[in-house]
């Protein structure tokens, strides 16, 4: 057995992620100071600093330089590139003397190199400043300090640094990018989860959450595998439902094909009496109900048989002229309103077994018409069945009215009511085209049932 030395959970992703996307942000942010003070204080070049020395001899070999106010020439002093270079000298009381009017640049660089305690070179937007040279002249103490007017390349960080909305700008983008990372990967594998789960919620059994999310090693994995054994115990529970209804419909038939005959022969005989055509009745209405519950059975154990695309009318037509056949013989009009040129992918026996329990169920109950209308829609084809008869009263049973064995208060008379299975089947053979149907008063009575299929 591999043991895993790394824990890998949510808890410790989310701690890992949100810890290290923070770090980060607080660490880029607090080293712009630090790096921006190392380099404020880097060491002079030791041109630079030989050039201090050079100057700082010569006034020392000229003491007078320093008291002549005529004679400035000295701090002014070409280097070997060519470029100017301007020299400030301060007394032991950091006063300049050799000029009036010190820019703002050299007192503050003079207060950071107070701070350094050492020689320092700093670069400014357009001049480099760099010193003190300390050096005693007749007793006292003097500093030496350079400018050299040049614009010297900046370190990086020093535009982050001068711009401090725009580095929290880029501080929070980033932080929401490895948040928005860490949200698809946690978010991917749920909604392939939810996918699933809707599948199986509309009929799909057999689907199973795929085998990128199963692999990995943290809760969501594990819950992924969770789910896929319970699709499975799921689909293999209800399939051996069906099969033992099936099997029990089987089964009861031998008996029931045995008892038909023991009545064919008692009428070949010449009995008859009450009791013995009552027995006759309940048997074909067993036979009836055995046949339909079988029919149940297959349509819910083939939900998913490849479709084939079909015109509708074409599919339909030998159900609704067997339907206009019943309606006429009982005074009934069915109106069909139905393009011929309307097709779409369909398993054809089981969508013709629901629309003909359909239509009969509403030829039943109309009082004079029943129409069958299809619409094509974009993305789905609507079929609704209407007739004129009383509805139902009860607004409670017109979802109720789908499930197995269910009948409503007006229709639980056997003659008339059956056993609840007719729209059942529909519902079944709808649910495996992987559609929708519905059922609702129409006013001032009548019911409408509406099915809705995808294209």
């Amino acid at each position: 057995m591999k043991v895993s030395h790394l824990p890998n959970n949510i808890f410790i992703k989310l701690l890992l992620s949100f810890w290290l996307c923070s770090s980060l942000i607080i660490a880029t942010v607090g080293l712009l100071p630090l790096l921006q003070q190392n380099h404020d204080r880097a060491p002079i070049p030791p041109h630079l600093v030989n050039l201090l020395d050079r100057i700082a001899k010569r006034i020392q070999a000229n003491p007078e330089l320093i008291t002549t106010q005529r004679d400035r020439r000295w701090h002014r002093f070409r280097e070997m590139n060519n470029k100017p270079v301007r020299f400030y000298l301060a007394n032991a009381q950091g006063q300049i003397l050799n000029t009036e009017h010190p820019s703002r640049a050299i007192r503050r660089f003079m207060l950071m190199a107070d701070d350094a305690t050492r020689p320092i070179s700093h670069q400014f937007k357009s001049e480099l400043l760099f010193g003190p040279h300390t050096f005693e002249v007749n007793g006292e103490q003097y500093s030496l300090y350079g400018r050299l007017a040049e614009m010297h390349p900046r370190p990086w960080f020093f535009f982050f640094a001068e711009n401090i909305i725009l580095t929290l700008a880029l501080a929070i983008l980033l932080s929401g990018l490895l948040c928005a990372l860490l949200a698809w990967h946690l978010g991917k594998p749920l909604r392939a989860l939810k996918h699933s789960a809707e599948a199986v919620a509309s009929g799909d059994l057999g689907h199973r959450a795929d085998s990128s999310t199963t692999k990995r090693k943290d809760e969501i994995g594990q819950l992924a595998q969770s789910f896929n054994a319970m699709a499975g115990a799921i689909e293999s529970m209800v399939n051996s439902q069906q099969r033992l209804i099936s099997d029990i419909s089987h089964e009861l038939r031998t008996p029931l094909t045995r008892l038909q005959l023991a009545l064919a022969l008692a009428r070949k005989k010449g009995q008859t009496s009450t009791e013995l055509e009552r027995i006759s009745y309940e048997a074909e209405q067993l036979e009836a109900m055995i046949a339909e519950l079988l029919e149940l059975s297959r349509v819910k154990l083939n939900l998913h048989e490849n479709k084939h695309h079909l015109s509708l009318s074409e599919t339909l037509g030998q159900v609704l002229d067997d339907a206009e056949f019943e309606a006429a013989q009982q005074d009934k009009q069915l109106n069909i309103d139905i393009d011929e040129q309307l097709c779409f992918a369909m398993t054809p026996r089981p969508l013709a077994r629901a629309i003909e329990n359909l239509l009969r169920n509403a030829i039943r109950y109309a009082n004079q018409n029943v129409s069958i209308h299809a619409i094509q829609h974009p993305e789905q084809i609507e079929l609704t069945i209407a007739d004129d008869g009383p509805g139902i009263e009860d607004e409670r049973d017109l979802q109720a009215i789908f499930e197995p064995f269910y009948r409503p208060q007006s229709a639980r008379e056997r003659e008339s009511g059956g056993w609840g299975l007719g729209l059942a089947i529909a519902k079944a053979a709808i649910d495996a085209h992987k559609g929708k149907i519905t059922a609702s008063n129409l006013s001032p009575h009548g019911l409408k049932i509406t099915i809705r299929l995808p294209k």
